[in-house]
This record gives structure tokens, C-alpha cells and sequence, in this order.
């Protein structure tokens, strides 16, 4: 019995040094989809991310914005049909965010995208950056997004962001209903995985090698064994074996708490990069989405406590004004923070 207990262990550490060992991205962020005991659902995600000075500030548009994709002179334009709050990446993309709909969406590292020429596709590009805005200012639900990403309206055009890291990324949205979509593009072309089993997702490798990477652990015994890394495929299973062991509460608050607890569990401490090692990786935030109480929770890593937006308190009606919140680790937000934003200009996308 030992002996086998062994050898199981050998094995399960020599495939997770073959993915770990390989796989070294500078942003480790991770993402859960929970369902309550109340039949509501819950999306928490982390963002890890090599430079502890990323700006990340928060965003609130109205419905009625007139966009433009970027990317080249042959840009997207579309106007937003829904109002949402996100949180920014330098100031540039929209990295994660809710619109007032309850579709969820976060952008997460993945070194293997590669999005196709515009000049071979001929359609028009939109910038990395916008890629998630499209979809809060245009889709209520999942479904709606897979249908309309079928034949893409557009290419698009990724540059490298403020600190020379490349934006490549894949994408995962989710909905009220607890739908799920996980969107990559892998040589050139969009891979959609949907459906409410994809309720996790890290990193690298791509999508379709982390379920085969899933199957495997199935057979492992993670009561006894789990890897421990903070790589992405070690971050991975872990994920999936919290999962399918969180208590599902009927409470609210305590749903919301369990969701919290997950994603802190998995993050990378404050102090674990290092100057040595520029692709190392801490997590600077996490967020917490409660799809159907509209309410956007945010929990800066070097904050003593949570602040929220509740959209149904937030004027998202055509005309109205697109609103920042100032994020900082001088200025500590706590509670519902609607009233705290402030009128501005909308960025320009990466």
C-alpha cells in the first residue's frame, strides 16, 4: 500500500515539475466560478502581476459611450449598449469588470495567444485593452457573446504594456445564470470553450491542456497530495479541488466570504518578488462579483479592508458621466464607494 502510495506521489510530482518547471508567466492571476446554496452565483478572481506599482484604478460607464477600438486607422467603433464598473490596467484595458447586466469578465495572462494579421483578415482591429469593454458594453449573458464571437467583428491588435511585459491574454466571462465562456486565440484563431463546467481558470498553458491536465488529477488522491507551487498548473488544481469541496450557504454574506477566502488562499503574499527574478509574481488585487446583487467587490492586497460598488445605486443611464475611483494603498476605501467617484474622461485602450 506504501509503495503504491509512492508511487503515485512520484508521479504526480514529475508531471507537475514537467509543467511547472516551463511555465513562467509574469502575470499568475487566477478565477472561480461558485454557486451558491441560494442557486446565485459568484465569480472571484486574483490579479498577480510582476510590477507592485501597477495603477489600477476603478471605472463606472454609462450606457450611450461612443467607442473606439484602437489598433490601427481601421478601428471598431461601437457605442455601449450596457453600463458597467471595471478596474483598469495602467490606466489603459479594462482588465475585469461587471456590467449592470451581472456579465462578468477578467483578462488573464496566457504567453501562447497570438490574435492573426489584420492585414490577412482584413477586418477591423480593436486593442487588447478594449477586448473585455466590447463585451460588457455589448452582451447581457454568455450566450449572447459566444453567438456574436462565432464570426469575430474583429482582429485584435495586442502591444506590449507600460513596463515592456507583452499584453497576451485570454478571457473569461460568466453571467446571472452561471454561465461560462473561456475565450483564446491560439495560432490566430478563437478557441471557445463554454459551458458551466469551466468554472476555473489560470494561466498556462492554454485552456484545452489545463482540462486534459484536470483529468489527470482526478486520479490522485488530493486529500493526501496536492502540489504547492505558485505556478499556474499547481494554482490550477488546486483551485479545482477547493471547488468541489466549498460548502454551498444559503447565506449570502457567508457565500461571499467563502469565494474571499478561496481567492486569498491562492494568491501569491506581498514580499515573494523579487528584483533577482523580474518574472516573479505577486498578487496586487483580487475581486469578488456578485452576479445577481450587481455588486462588484474589490480587495487591494495592501489594504486592511474591502470596498464595493453596488450598481444599482450607480447612474448608468445614457448622458450620464463616466465616473474614476482613485485606488491607492495611502488612501484605504472601505464600504459601498459609489458616491466616491469622480467625473472623468474616458482612457484611451492600450
Amino acid at each position: 500500500m506504501m509503495k503504491k502510495l509512492r508511487n503515485c506521489l512520484c508521479l504526480a510530482l514529475a508531471t507537475g515539475l514537467v509543467f511547472s518547471t516551463t511555465l513562467q508567466p509574469a502575470n499568475a492571476c487566477s478565477r472561480i466560478l461558485v454557486e451558491t446554496g441560494n442557486g446565485s452565483f459568484i465569480t472571484g478572481r486574483s490579479m498577480d502581476w510582476v510590477d507592485p506599482d501597477l495603477a489600477s484604478d476603478l471605472w463606472i460607464f454609462p450606457q450611450g459611450v461612443e467607442r473606439k477600438g484602437g489598433g490601427s486607422d481601421n478601428e471598431l467603433t461601437w457605442t455601449s449598449k450596457y453600463g458597467s464598473v471595471i478596474t483598469a490596467f495602467y490606466g489603459t484595458a479594462s482588465a475585469d469588470g461587471m456590467n449592470e447586466k451581472g456579465l462578468v469578465g477578467g483578462m488573464q495572462y496566457l504567453s501562447d495567444s497570438d490574435y492573426g494579421d489584420p492585414a490577412v483578415t482584413g477586418k477591423p482591429t480593436i486593442s487588447i485593452g478594449a477586448w473585455l469593454q466590447y463585451f460588457l458594453d455589448n452582451f447581457a449573458t454568455v450566450e449572447e457573446a459566444v453567438a456574436a464571437m462565432q464570426d469575430p467583428p474583429f482582429t485584435i491588435v495586442s502591444k506590449p504594456v507600460e513596463n515592456g511585459i507583452a499584453a497576451e491574454i485570454h478571457m473569461a466571462i460568466s453571467d446571472a445564470s452561471g454561465d461560462s465562456a473561456i475565450f483564446e486565440y491560439i495560432d490566430g484563431e478563437l478557441v471557445i470553450h463554454h459551458g458551466r463546467e469551466y468554472n476555473i481558470m489560470t494561466n498556462d498553458p492554454d485552456f484545452s491542456t489545463q482540462l486534459k491536465l484536470l483529468e489527470y488529477w482526478k486520479g490522485v488522491n488530493g486529500d493526501k497530495f496536492l502540489p504547492g507551487t505558485l505556478n499556474p498548473t499547481d494554482r490550477l488544481v488546486r483551485l479545482d479541488w477547493m471547488l468541489n469541496r466549498l460548502q454551498k450557504f444559503e447565506d449570502q454574506n457567508m457565500s461571499l466570504a467563502s469565494v474571499f477566502s478561496v481567492m486569498r488562499n491562492i494568491s501569491p503574499p506581498i514580499g515573494m518578488n523579487s528584483p533577482e527574478n523580474p518574472m516573479s509574481a505577486i498578487t496586487l488585487w483580487r475581486t469578488v462579483s456578485d452576479h445577481s446583487a450587481r455588486t462588484y467587490y474589490f480587495d487591494s492586497a495592501v489594504s486592511p479592508t474591502v470596498f464595493w460598488v453596488d450598481l444599482n445605486k450607480v447612474d448608468l443611464q445614457p448622458g450620464a458621466k463616466t465616473m474614476t475611483l482613485k485606488v491607492s494603498k495611502d488612501r484605504p476605501l472601505s464600504g459601498e464607494v459609489s458616491s466616491q467617484f469622480e467625473e472623468a474622461e474616458p482612457f484611451e485602450f492600450l
